[in-house]
């Protein structure tokens, strides 16, 4: 299996400005040096975390996601962020993931932050998705989704019918986020706990900045291993974009060394 490289991008946004927001981001990805497989911006890069879905929500035709497919085969590598979108006449916190090619799978966010009345405004999805990108199984999540360890949790499953050992779900968690610094101990401590207990390599890509009500974001964006280490440089409230290289062989010796997971207890989420 192949390593992957994933880019962060901790950036500050614009407040519910979709056009100086999808600016920045093209300059920043243009700046990005060197190849990468995977770019991570914000949640809902294109606005920030507002409450007025339906003056900014988009169709998944609309100029977000061809933004998005342009960017992705510019730099022949997948985009993945959330932005408001709407469908059916309701209104989503969308994940997008963008492929090279134009194709994409998307996952709505589950858990709306209702202290913040998100739960008044959008609705919740109902399935997480796992997506593959070199033989990497990965799966997105938003935001206050990392506060719920059963939505988040891995689980064994068998690999292919040749095999007679299980494998995971997924390898790799990703959370892109709108997080206030006011909780920024929660946040850091979380994302250590889903990469341990999951055995997977964790990614938590948050914004830095104020927003339109004035909420301070310090970004603390974070790579960490299935050890709960560590292994990305991104300085707390500070832009930055940083590339960062997943070792696959060192997280199968891992999970090879130490195969808690077998001793997990088994469980199934039933939707609402």
């Amino acid at each position: 299996m192949d390593d992957l490289k994933i880019t962060i991008i901790q950036s500050s946004l614009h407040w519910e400005n979709k056009e100086m927001n999808l600016d920045m981001f093209s300059q920043k990805i243009n700046d990005i040096a060197g190849s990468t497989d995977l770019i991570i911006l914000p949640e809902m890069f294109t606005t920030g975390f507002s409450m007025s879905p339906r003056k900014f929500a988009e169709p998944m035709n609309g100029p977000t996601v061809n933004w998005m497919k342009e960017k992705a085969k510019e730099k022949n590598c997948v985009i993945t962020g959330s932005f408001i979108c709407e469908e059916n006449g309701k209104c989503f916190n969308r994940l997008v993931w963008v492929n090279p090619d134009g194709s994409f799978s998307t996952y709505d966010k589950r858990h709306l932050f209702r202290m913040a009345n998100e739960d008044a405004h959008y609705s919740a999805g109902q399935k997480r998705i796992i997506v593959e990108l070199k033989g990497w199984k990965i799966c997105p999540m938003i935001c206050y989704d990392l506060r719920f360890p059963v939505w988040s949790r891995n689980k064994l499953v068998q690999q292919n019918k040749e095999e007679s050992s299980p494998g995971y779900e997924y390898d790799l968690l990703l959370y892109v986020a709108n997080w206030p610094e006011v909780r920024s101990y929660p946040w850091k401590t979380l994302l250590l706990a889903r990469a341990i207990e999951n055995q997977s390599y964790v990614v938590g890509l948050n914004r830095v900045g104020n927003d339109g009500n004035k909420i301070y974001h310090s970004g603390d964006s974070a790579v960490i291993n299935a050890r709960g280490e560590i292994i990305s440089k991104t300085t707390p409230r500070e832009e930055s974009t940083e590339t960062i290289t997943l070792n696959y062989s060192e997280l199968l010796a891992y999970r090879k060394s130490f195969p808690a997971m077998l001793d997990a207890d088994t469980f199934e989420i039933i939707n609402d």
